[in-house]
């Protein structure tokens, strides 16, 4: 059985917590977090490159100077990749970098990524954050609290019903990312250096599988 320091949303030290034994059983896959990272950054490629051909650039209606007689080697057209402004040879074009990856192994690797995490010593619990309005000021004080000033930090939130004020009030804090806890990712549970879980999601993933859903799939 894993445990976590656990917290109230004022960022009050309360007795550890048991992690769900569903998620957290210790396992870390590497070689599937691997194939998930790899996946999540190829989405992001937006395949966008492009380069001219020498039917694309501008230039070389005719041949620079006559065939024979001028000492020079022959040319045709300057146009022609070896002149200057001319055509790229075998250059990148506009392509999809879109990788899929299996359901479970998707799952496994979010699983792992938590698993590490946990092991670490860089997940903690905290009881459902409300503000009643966006406050800055009182997440940062939660955040020192917690031990995760000035590391990069994701905040998994149960739902997001009640939970925009939380939002704007991270927002600005540089390095803090906040989403619900089904739709992070194993490469975002990876970048952060501190992870921080509304006790309400833990309880969530305890019910039921934690299947990841629309925000997951289209990045990994």
């Amino acid at each position: 059985m894993i445990e976590a320091p656990h917290y109230s949303a004022a960022g009050a030290s309360k007795k550890a917590v048991a992690l769900p034994a569903a998620l957290f059983d210790g396992t870390v896959n590497e070689d599937v977090l691997h194939r998930a990272v790899i996946t999540y950054l190829s989405n992001q490629r937006q395949g966008t490159h492009d380069t001219k051909t020498r039917s694309e650039v501008s230039g070389g209606n005719q041949k620079p100077w006559r065939q024979k007689g001028t000492g020079r080697a022959r040319q045709g057209s300057t146009r022609a990749p070896h002149w200057r402004h001319g055509g790229i040879v075998f250059g990148p074009h506009p392509r999809s970098y879109r990788l899929g990856i299996p359901k479970k192994m998707r799952q496994l690797a979010k699983k792992s990524a938590l698993n590490a995490r946990a092991r670490e010593g860089a997940l903690v619990v905290v009881d459902a954050l409300s503000y009643e309005k966006p406050s800055t000021k009182d997440f940062a004080a939660l955040l020192g609290k917690v031990g995760a000033t000035g590391k990069k930090t994701l905040v998994l939130t149960a739902a997001p019903e009640g939970n925009h004020h939380v939002y704007l009030s991270g927002r600005n804090i540089p390095g803090v990312r906040i989403m619900r806890f089904a739709d992070a990712t194993a490469y975002e549970i990876l970048w952060a250096q501190a992870v921080i879980v509304e006790l309400g999601a833990l309880d969530q993933a305890e019910r039921g599988p934690a299947t990841p859903e629309a925000g997951e799939s289209d990045d990994a």
